[in-house]
């Protein structure tokens, strides 16, 4: 069985070798001590956030502190393309669903996107709440993925503000929109585009779809559209399906 894992604060393994202590709290500490009720000798994984990844053996535990010694220290690089999935907000949790899926599925940053035919809405003091609960997401599925890293959840964009990830990039990233009507599949883009590409991130429109406005302004800006089989997948599904299928064309599975 793997060894359960725990995130630490960002940069918190910086420098960090075999043989060190390293002392946690909050709530990852609680949960160690009084949830899983881990004890002297037990082995754990500590990750920061960032791709350091610690192995080592639990000296003492307690609800308000963990003490672990590290057996060993690995970094896990960040990979080359990057995934990032820009995902349309959903009603239901949905666009939750994806997120945490992604996640699990290897991407390595998700752009919250607040499309035109999008039900929900991020304005006000509500917009901040709901990034963090998606930030949360991630973390919480970059910990059951084991992940040394936790995918950033960068700024939302709205509308057919979404074409300026093409357009503001200095050409290194490839973006596919996922679209029914698309004239080739996710298969077919070239695997020579694919593995020279910096980022590829894949766009996910709500459950009405992508508007015709903000389709034609990536295609403007240089995105390239894709469609997932001949059948239409729910906002929660095409996203991780995408990202599955470019997983294993990369070569990673």
């Amino acid at each position: 069985m793997t060894a359960p894992l725990f995130h630490l604060e960002p940069g918190a393994l910086a420098g960090a070798s075999a043989g060190a202590e390293v002392v946690f709290d909050g709530a990852e500490a609680r949960h160690a001590a009084a949830a899983m009720r881990l004890a002297p000798g037990e082995a754990v994984l500590l990750a920061d956030g960032s791709g350091t990844l610690g192995h080592g053996t639990v000296l003492a535990a307690a609800p308000d502190a963990v003490s672990v010694r590290l057996d060993a220290v690995a970094e896990e690089p960040a990979p080359t393309p990057a995934l990032v999935l820009v995902q349309a907000l959903a009603k239901g949790d949905r666009d939750l669903m994806a997120v945490q899926a992604a996640v699990e599925l290897g991407v390595d940053a998700v752009v919250p996107w607040e499309a035109e035919r999008s039900i929900v809405r991020w304005k006000g003091p509500k917009a901040a709440k709901a990034r963090q609960k998606w930030a949360d997401t991630a973390r919480a599925a970059a910990k059951q993925a084991r992940r040394a890293r936790v995918p950033a959840v960068r700024d939302h964009v709205s509308g057919t503000a979404v074409a300026g990830l093409v357009r503001d990039d200095d050409g290194g990233r490839l973006v596919l929109v996922l679209h029914e009507d698309a004239e080739h599949g996710v298969s077919a883009v070239p695997a020579e585009r694919l593995s020279a590409a910096v980022e590829i991130a894949v766009v996910v429109g709500p459950e009405g779809g992508i508007g015709p406005a903000e389709l034609e302004a990536c295609v403007a800006a240089g995105a390239v559209p894709v469609r997932l089989g001949p059948h239409v997948l729910r906002a929660s599904t095409a996203g991780p399906a995408a990202l599955a299928v470019l997983q294993h064309r990369l070569g990673r599975w």
